[in-house]
């Protein structure tokens, strides 16, 4: 995760300026050229017009990419509305049901390098959408990742964090959530996603306990680190505090965190070990989402991105009351990468 990554509660017209402009400031932070500023300004902005004009609003996360060399802007735009029976008959240029020119879908689609959506009637859209600053990596790292990670409502920043890296086994992941909300919080989240950036290589256990030290001047934070074996098919896992990890696989297995607080209370880190095939998906949340989700109710998103599968569970599960991180990533196979 990147500072500059930002969302936007959209309900009332003056959000389309607003995410436009933070949009704008992210895209000229990464120095992407005016064309492709530009089209970031514009995919943002028919993102957020379309989820009042036929949602009545709905929550916009906007967050950096990099991969290859190259770095990437990822918006998604979900909503509660009505969704759509025919996506790809809505998505064509001119089609509109609220008399419009109807360019809004259409045009997102065509502006961006990366385009994936999920409709149903009667439960909503969400929207992913990415731009690169060059051309798209035709590589893809070992897994696909998504993310949402949003603050507290009346915060301006998350109390949580999270991070992976790529590394010649797999990928390492860490989700951390810092004791209570705003700056104070985000500063021990971010100190632990440091941890993991600079000891890549270290085990779960490792990690935890580096992690321990070097958040003791901070207020402490909950943390959870995964280290994925995809030759062995296995994670190996180790948390303390209250963030939630699962495998969806057959049969679906909760991963097991202990009591504290990463930097002041931590009797003891310890690792475990759970199967993760190349089949299964990975889930973990900082406790601002509920722990009591499913993914059944909405046909056919477990097949999708996984930043959709964790922007469908921020869409319905964030407890509304707390900062929330959701976390998805999926094992991807030899020659789809």
């Amino acid at each position: 995760m990147n500072p500059g990554d930002f969302s936007v509660a959209a309900t009332e017209s003056s959000h389309v300026a607003a995410a436009r402009s933070a949009a704008q400031r992210l895209a000229q932070g990464f120095e992407f050229d005016a064309t492709r500023a530009g089209r970031v300004a514009i995919v943002v902005t028919e993102a957020v017009t379309n989820m009042l004009k036929h949602a009545g609003g709905g929550t916009l996360a906007v967050r950096t990419l990099a991969w290859g060399g190259a770095i990437g802007i990822e918006v998604l735009a979900m909503d509660s509305g009505p969704g759509m029976p025919d996506f790809a008959g809505s998505a064509r240029d001119g089609t509109s049901t609220t008399g419009t020119p109807g360019t809004g879908l259409g045009a997102m689609r065509r502006l961006s390098d990366e385009f994936e959506a999920w409709s149903y009637p009667g439960q909503g859209t969400i929207l992913r959408m990415v731009l690169w600053d060059r051309k798209a990596p035709s590589a893809r790292p070992t897994h696909q990742v998504g993310a949402v990670c949003i603050p507290k409502p009346g915060e301006s920043v998350c109390g949580d964090a999270w991070d992976v890296v790529f590394h010649s086994r797999g990928a390492t992941f860490l989700v951390a959530d810092g004791l209570g909300h705003g700056p104070d919080a985000s500063r021990a989240a971010i100190a632990a996603v440091e941890v993991l950036q600079g000891h890549p290589d270290d085990s779960v256990v490792r990690i935890l306990d580096l992690a321990h030290g070097r958040l003791r001047p901070t207020r402490g934070a909950a943390v959870a680190v995964m280290r994925h074996d995809l030759a062995a098919g296995e994670v190996s896992y180790a948390g303390v505090g209250n963030i939630s990890a699962t495998i969806l696989g057959s049969p679906r297995r909760s991963m097991v965190s202990h009591a504290g607080i990463v930097g002041h209370n931590v009797h003891k880190a310890q690792e475990y070990r759970y199967a993760w095939t190349d089949d299964a998906l990975m889930v973990a949340h900082s406790d601002g989402l509920e722990t009591q989700w499913d993914l059944g109710p909405y046909p056919g998103i477990a097949e999708c991105h996984a930043a959709l599968i964790a922007a469908m569970l921020y869409r319905e599960h964030a407890r509304g009351r707390d900062d929330c991180t959701v976390l998805v990533a999926r094992p991807l196979r030899e020659g789809t990468r």
